[in-house]
């Protein structure tokens, strides 16, 4: 009879939010698979727990999650954990539990904190509606084309970021979404030294320029304003369409974004934006 794979979350910074079930998964699962088990090994330690572990982290996905889900087939249960937060989420952990889903076995979630939802809701921007990207693509044209993607996105957006890839980050921010725009930086959240600090993009972009950034990062930046349909003239509209493929949309997909915040179709917004 095939076991279990739980997902367990673990803290992100301060060990006092692990939860009672988490810790009971771990005591009760065979095994752990683990992205970093020496990062997991201060964990048990600190529950007073010895388990084998398996590591399963970037680059032997394939080869370790195959043997993960044969031993959880032949009967074992397996406490599936990240670093730090929810796996799965910007996270390894999603290619085992879709493949654990294709192959019939039971998946168990163990909830507890996740650093985009903690970040989300002490940010001071709208939360009713969030996107998340978790961290940009590092290939400078790829992070290029993400960005430009979310110029029309009206929704919060939820960013993780590395320290020192930071500055460099919030330059692109500024480029793609101007200085003024509303900013959350959230460091070390739970952890000794956290820091909130409420700002735009641009001030965010020079303040890191002079203070190296230390710590592990959370973005929360607000959504773009939409624009009232019935006050824009067709000039207006091209006039959109024209800033948009500036920023680095194509001119189809930035003519549907002025269609979308005026009176006129996207087809008639298009041939003035070739004139």
């Amino acid at each position: 009879m095939s076991g279990t794979l739980y997902i367990v979350a673990t803290p992100i910074g301060n060990l006092g939010d692990l939860t009672p079930r988490a810790a009971e998964t771990f005591a009760k699962a065979d095994f752990i698979a683990a992205e970093d088990t020496r990062v997991t090994l201060k964990l048990l330690n600190h529950l007073g727990l010895k388990k084998p572990m398996v590591s399963y982290y970037e680059h032997n996905l394939k080869e370790r999650g195959g043997y993960i889900l044969d031993r959880i087939e032949a009967g074992e249960s397996c406490a599936l954990c990240s670093d730090a937060g929810m796996p799965a989420v910007s996270d390894p952990g999603e290619v085992i539990v879709r493949d654990a889903h294709a192959r019939g076995i039971p998946v168990v979630p163990v909830p507890a904190a996740s650093a985009a939802v903690t970040a989300l809701c002490v940010s001071g921007q709208p939360t009713g509606r969030f996107v998340f990207e978790g961290f940009l693509p590092t290939n400078r044209r790829q992070k290029k084309e993400r960005l430009a993607a979310l110029q029309n996105e009206e929704r919060t957006v939820i960013f993780y970021e590395a320290p020192h890839k930071l500055p460099t980050t919030l330059q692109d921010l500024e480029q793609a979404f101007g200085p003024e725009r509303s900013l959350t930086i959230c460091r070390e959240l739970t952890k000794l030294h956290e820091e909130i600090r409420v700002t735009t993009v641009g001030d965010a972009s020079a303040y890191y320029k002079e203070n190296p950034p230390r710590g592990e990062f959370v973005l929360v930046m607000a959504g773009a304003q939409p624009c009232p349909a019935q006050e824009l003239t067709l000039d207006d509209a091209v006039g959109l369409a024209r800033k948009q493929m500036a920023a680095g949309q194509s001119a189809t997909a930035a003519a549907k974004y002025a269609a979308a915040h005026s009176a006129f179709s996207k087809s008639e917004i298009y041939r003035r934006c070739l004139e």
